[in-house]
């Protein structure tokens, strides 16, 4: 009996929590050269309408997921070029993206409406997948192991590579980084990028596994949500994973309250818990570090060389 309720929470606990360490572990590379994108809820439903659309269409979802990858790092190349090359604030044009997002993906979606493709499921055989006990590891999308693969690689190329430390000092000192010969513009339009397809991935998360159908708004502000995540794992690849999961643990409580009819609380209330949550780490981490930040020091400045 114990089993038979603890393995759904944990898989639900590990569905919730993908596509936002996936959209945060490619804001954390952005902000980590010193790029400040505030676009990624905007990325995810473009990613989200697209891979939904091209999987909706071929019948092949990985070719969803791909699709979906180069359709947001495109909108983060446009982010780029208006940031990077035009040098425009960085804080207005990356809520221009979210707003851009949000229309584009509604506009897009249009004739997808109330359609469905088949979950992007398990590539595991049956015999693991829908075991009772085993699918609590072998249940889940490949996204969901491309997700924790990831955290690891970024974590490795951050630490323990050579492009990693380019990447660093180019967020640390956009100026220094530059006078040794390093192309700081080229850095930061590679880490944008690698974010945006980052929130593609993360957006056809919702489209084709969590909910394989196409709404408006489907990611539903979870893209804000990865947004203060970065800031709550302090810029480090290991501890997005654990913030992750623990607002993947929040809004999985918040469904099962539902579920269960827990009625002591207004409903509207279990809904805004994820984003309560979000506010209450964020006060306590400013008021715990008394206004010393660990982000890196050029991080929403753009890059003016000195002649």
């Amino acid at each position: 009996m114990t089993d038979s309720l603890l393995i759904p929470i944990i898989m639900t606990i590990v569905g919730a929590a993908t596509p936002i360490l996936l959209a945060a572990l490619g804001e954390l590379v952005a902000e980590k050269s010193g790029v400040l994108n505030l676009g990624v809820e905007g990325m995810m439903l473009i990613g989200a309408v697209t891979g939904f659309a091209v999987t909706a269409t071929t019948g092949y979802a990985p070719l969803g997921v791909v699709a979906a990858m180069i359709a947001a790092a495109a909108s983060a190349g446009l982010f780029g070029f208006l940031t990077l090359t035009l040098t425009a604030n960085q804080v207005a044009t990356g809520l221009a993206l979210t707003i851009f997002g949000i229309g584009l993906s509604a506009l897009a979606g249009e004739n997808y409406v109330g359609q469905t493709v088949d979950v992007f499921g398990s590539a595991f055989p049956a015999a693991l997948s829908e075991h009772p006990v085993l699918r609590v590891i072998f249940g889940y999308s490949p996204l969901v192991y491309v997700s924790l693969l990831l955290v690891a690689a970024v974590s490795w190329f951050l630490r323990k590579t050579r492009g990693g430390l380019i990447l660093r000092a180019v967020g640390e000192s956009d100026l220094s980084a530059h006078s040794i010969g390093y192309s700081v513009i080229g850095v930061r339009y590679m880490a944008v990028l690698f974010g945006g397809a980052m929130a593609g991935i993360a957006g056809c998360f919702y489209s084709l596994v969590l909910t394989p159908m196409w709404a408006e708004q489907l990611t539903a502000g979870r893209g804000w949500i990865a947004l203060a995540l970065v800031v709550f794992a302090g810029w480090r690849p290991m501890r997005l994973l654990l913030g992750a999961y623990l607002f993947g643990a929040v809004m999985t409580l918040e469904l099962h309250a539902k579920a269960a009819g827990f009625s002591l609380v207004a409903p509207e209330f279990l809904a805004a818990m994820p984003y309560l949550a979000t506010i209450a780490v964020l006060a306590i981490i400013s008021a715990r570090k008394g206004g010393k930040s660990l982000a890196p020091a050029c991080l929403g400045k753009p890059f003016k060389p000195s002649s």
